[in-house]
């Protein structure tokens, strides 16, 4: 609404709808223009081909609205279309404050879990203002532009309703910020890649049995996380160094995990990785990947050897957050403009220390800690918690292949 019309002047709502086709949106501003009217407000959908196109314009000059009415309706006519136009009287109301942007993943969505979502955020006290569609593939993603309602109380009630539907459903903080997270770091085992390390080195020196013990130990809060690393390390000793190559061809990235990395270069993020794991692993996937950050354990080789010891900085639950914070210092990145992403309680610290932590197929105790979960095996649909769409995905691409 324009500073010089108030809230009481009458507007008219002209909605134009029937099948999409080129031309449509400039062919009704044309028919509008020969009235004087000017634009409030402007919204337009496409749906399977069928569009809805709404204008609200400013009244046109006395004595001729009539006439404006019938031009419409016999343009739309000519383009096979149909039209409505409705009075009234200012813009949309005021947004409530408090406004949060709602991704749903489904995989599929159904209609009973949208309808369920969309009633729990009315009962939170939140308007629906706009809905859009960020993705059809490999998963369902939709994001609603919630007012009315803070952001922790709605994340807190959806959070609930999300587990109990079986879907995903990320709460965050509207605004520029959103776009402005200019730093993300992953955990590795079992976040950026399928495996965990350590057992995939264990299995070279036949003892997984016993380093599953140790891991189960640690589990039941028996060892914390440095004892635990030390005494899995220890079983190693003795292999000989030549297991490393061995081990790096057999780590499996997730699926998606080179989209979202590509992706988020191009769109000018940094990326970086923190684990618990070994740099032997992670210097290789930082190489391969382009990463601009990479930080983990570093088994100590002598005489071609494993010696059953790390060396240097132990990365555990306080390391990963620790290393989340230099890697911002050095890029550059506010922490409130950072992501985290990672699936156990030793990246817990990570991921609350993050603007944005992400549970990825996490724990129970970490999905209900982080701010968004995502529960399919695609990590490319971290993409869609940061505003990216499917579509802006292969249009890059593409590009790049050309």
């Amino acid at each position: 609404m324009s500073a010089s019309q108030s809230s009481d002047d009458l507007t008219l709502l002209v909605k134009i709808f029937g099948k999409d086709r080129p031309g449509i949106t400039a062919g009704l501003f044309d028919t509008l223009a020969a009235y004087s009217v000017d634009v409030v407000d402007i919204e337009q959908v496409v749906t399977r081909g069928r569009m809805v196109l709404c204008a609200l314009v400013t009244q046109p000059p006395a004595g001729l609205e009539g006439d404006l009415r019938a031009t419409v309706h016999s343009w739309a006519e000519s383009m096979k279309m149909q039209a409505e136009i409705l009075s009234g009287r200012g813009d949309n109301r005021p947004r409530g404050l408090g406004r949060s942007l709602v991704t749903v993943l489904g995989h599929p969505l159904t209609a009973e879990a949208t309808a369920r979502i969309a009633a729990r955020i009315t009962q939170a006290g939140g308007n629906i203002d706009r809905i859009f569609r960020l993705a059809k593939y490999p998963v369902t993603a939709v994001e609603f532009a919630v007012s009315g309602v803070e952001t922790e109380p709605l994340r807190t009630a959806l959070a609930k309703e999300a587990a109990a539907l079986g879907v995903d459903v990320a709460v965050v903080a509207a605004g520029l910020h959103r776009r402005a997270q200019r730093l993300v770091v992953m955990d590795v085992d079992s976040t950026l890649i399928q495996d965990e390390v350590i057992e995939l080195f264990a299995a070279h020196a036949g003892c997984e049995d016993q380093v599953a013990e140790v891991t189960a130990a640690a589990m039941r809060g028996e060892l914390d996380f440095e004892q635990s690393l030390h005494a899995r390390v220890a079983l190693l000793a003795g292999l000989d160094a030549s297991v490393v190559d061995k081990v790096r061809s057999e780590v499996r990235l997730t699926p998606g995990a080179r989209t979202l990395i590509r992706t988020l270069k191009r769109l000018g993020y940094q990326v970086g990785v923190v684990s618990g794991g070994f740099t032997q692993v992670t210097d290789d996937l930082q190489d391969r990947l382009g990463l601009d950050f990479a930080q983990a354990n570093t088994l100590e080789i002598v005489d071609g050897k494993l010696t059953g010891r790390v060396t240097g900085e132990i990365v555990d639950r306080a390391g990963k957050a620790r290393l989340l914070r230099r890697f911002a210092a050095e890029a550059g990145v506010p922490l409130a403009q950072t992501v985290a992403i990672g699936d156990g309680a030793n990246d817990l610290d990570m991921l609350n220390a993050a603007g944005l932590g992400v549970a990825f197929n996490a724990k129970p105790v970490v999905r209900e800690a982080a701010h968004a979960a995502v529960n399919v095996p695609f990590l490319d649909t971290v993409l869609y918690l940061l505003g990216v769409t499917r579509e802006e995905v292969e249009a890059a691409d593409a590009h790049e292949e050309r």
